[in-house]
């Protein structure tokens, strides 16, 4: 079965893919092949046509029964080369033949129960197995390919190891890890009014509010107090934030005339981070310095207040000039803090904390020739490459980073030279993190899945602690992925990936986050966060590896997503379990209330 794609285009690219790969390295194919002409012909002409809706699609997908004899056609089965130095998955379907590289971007679904497995290749595809055998076999042999591609060694117990670690095997061999921790974790906080999460069942999405913005939106900045700010392409709008969404204010400051552009070089094209600061009066504003990549120089200080900047900072050490690629506050809740005036900074060997306040007693402002330099308070240069990509900070300021190699490393509020805990991760970047309140779990964000963490352990004295304080040794559970199904894969898009995936919103002890979201192209991705911890919880029976939930709210609009975020805990209502989420496109700002079930 291959969506709705045509089979005469998927067969001249794989053709055409052979041709090339001649003189390469040895690859593994895997193949799956159905010879009799006369039953290929049959199955053509028994093909339904394209499904005109997506529910019918997914109808469909659902109610596939793929029934074979192997005494019938025995070709059927998968033939696997048993030599191989990277690998790809060729079957032929019905005549015609695909070709892609195993990899994750293949989003492969295995449905134990059934013996299928569902994945994305230029189109949906389903393989269903003959016998427990073959579907464990092909399952285990494709784990082992997707591992020797992703670290370009062989799949071996001995390589395993020394890729992630004795105390981490538990991620490569999830049936040997100790998942206690998941089975205890919907203890921790109370229970959803409606404890299951069916897919696309958005009828308890209530869009509250939408607004068109004053320009291209690039980046969304939620307050806990009064006010949010959109951040745009000529200036930041101004918005009111309420128990049902946010709303417009007519309040604009607009960059040119804001004197934003008329300092130094330190910023070159529209902010791509907003921090609030000092109780949500301030800003910092931070812009690329070169197109296409993160990196910048330094900094503006915006006074909401009085729509001025006020200050244009310098990144600098040692009276030489370095960069940042992100900045971040010094705990989860430290914008409301009315005299905060440090934060942390990020570059790709870096970990800093900077302070605005000036050494000398001196107020500086943009009239002064020269930008003022920020002082480098606390940090450790790395010598290094550990290729950090971004972080976050917990409810006491501790700091979570993530990767180029996918590793994540916990830092203690107390120290930034030496990581408490390191998490190998599963091989692909780290391109965003997150992490609750109390430190307890980490959400990373990979072009292709979500990996949610654990940092819970028992130390030797029977103490529960997080990775954050102590080191977790052998006592780490294996972490659960979150993945699109194939068909809402496909659906997404082949150039829409994964971004920005997150918690919702606390800063007060003993709350839990409720909900996890991401943005894949023009859809926001809504879990719940109690469902993808349950242990027993449907998504994970019957499959194979590491555990992936697939139930998950989609919320389409009609352009790119810049981003979706839930606002603050306290502007969740009686009859909400949770606080409002803003999504924004370019052009446009939406409110949604995850309401009870009605």
């Amino acid at each position: 079965m291959g969506g709705s794609h045509s089979r005469d285009d998927l067969n001249s690219d794989s053709d055409e893919e052979g041709n090339e790969e001649q003189g390469e390295e040895e690859e593994n194919y895997q193949d799956f092949e159905e010879e009799d002409e006369e039953k290929r012909q049959r199955s053509s002409e028994r093909r339904p046509k394209t499904p005109s809706s997506l529910d019918e699609v997914e109808a469909k997908l659902k109610a596939l029964k793929l029934k074979y004899s192997s005494t019938q056609n025995p070709n059927l089965k998968m033939q696997l080369n048993s030599t191989f130095t990277s690998a790809e998955t060729p079957p032929k379907l019905n005549g015609s033949k695909i070709r892609v590289k195993v990899s994750a971007e293949m989003q492969l679904k295995t449905f134990g129960d059934q013996r299928r497995v569902d994945f994305v290749a230029k189109g949906v595809w389903a393989m269903k197995f003959f016998n427990n055998e073959d579907y464990k076999g092909f399952v285990s042999e494709f784990q082992d390919c997707l591992f020797e591609n992703m670290y370009g060694v062989e799949a071996t117990e001995a390589n395993k190891i020394k890729v992630y670690g004795k105390d981490f095997i538990g991620w490569v061999k999830p049936e040997v890890a100790d998942d206690s921790v998941w089975e205890d974790a919907d203890d921790t906080f109370l229970k959803s009014p409606d404890p299951t999460t069916p897919l696309r069942a958005n009828q308890d999405l209530r869009e509250e509010f939408e607004e068109a913005a004053n320009g291209g939106i690039q980046s969304l900045a939620l307050g806990a107090l009064d006010n949010s700010f959109l951040v745009g392409d000529s200036g930041i709008q101004v918005v009111k934030n309420f128990t049902h969404g946010i709303h417009g204010k007519g309040v604009y400051v607009n960059f040119d005339h804001g004197n934003y552009r008329g300092g130094s070089s330190s910023v070159h094209s529209t902010p791509k981070k907003a921090l609030l600061m000092r109780a949500e009066t301030n800003m910092l504003l931070m812009s690329p310095t070169n197109e296409g990549k993160p990196h910048s120089t330094g900094l503006h200080h915006l006074d909401i207040e009085t729509g001025k900047i006020v200050t244009e900072w310098k990144f600098e050490k040692d009276g030489t000039d370095i960069t940042m690629r992100d900045i971040t506050n010094d705990s989860k809740g430290a914008q409301l803090d009315p005299s905060g005036s440090t934060f942390l900074g990020l570059d790709d060997n870096r970990l800093c904390r900077w302070d605005m306040r000036d050494r000398k007693g001196m107020v500086q402002n943009l009239a002064t020739s020269n930008a003022p330099v920020l002082n480098w308070t606390q940090g450790h240069q790395f010598s290094r490459g550990t290729n950090f990509q971004c972080f976050a900070t917990t409810g006491d300021g501790s700091i979570v980073i993530g990767s180029l190699d996918g590793k994540i490393r916990l830092y203690s509020n107390n120290s930034m030279r030496q990581a408490k805990t390191a998490f190998p991760g599963l091989g692909s970047p780290i391109t965003h993190v997150d992490v609750t309140y109390d430190g307890k779990w980490i959400l990373g964000t990979t072009d292709t899945y979500l990996i949610l963490v654990c940092t819970i352990f028992t130390d030797k004295d029977g103490k529960a602690k997080t990775g954050f304080t102590g080191r977790m040794g052998n006592r780490i559970s294996a972490p659960r992925l979150l993945k699109l199904t194939p068909l809402d894969s496909h659906l997404a898009g082949t150039n829409n990936k994964f971004r920005n995936a997150q918690f919702s919103w606390v800063t007060e002890h003993g709350k839990q986050e409720r909900h996890l979201v991401a943005t894949v192209g023009k859809f926001s991705v809504i879990w719940n966060f109690q469902q993808v911890k349950n242990g027993s919880h449907e998504c994970y029976r019957n499959q194979e590896g590491l555990k992936s939930c697939y139930c998950y709210k989609i919320v389409l609009k009609d352009d790119s997503i810049v981003d979706s975020r839930f606002m603050h805990d306290k502007f969740a209502v009686t009859d909400s379990p949770e606080a409002p989420l803003v999504i924004a496109t370019p052009m446009k700002v939406s409110s949604f209330s995850i309401s009870s079930k009605r």
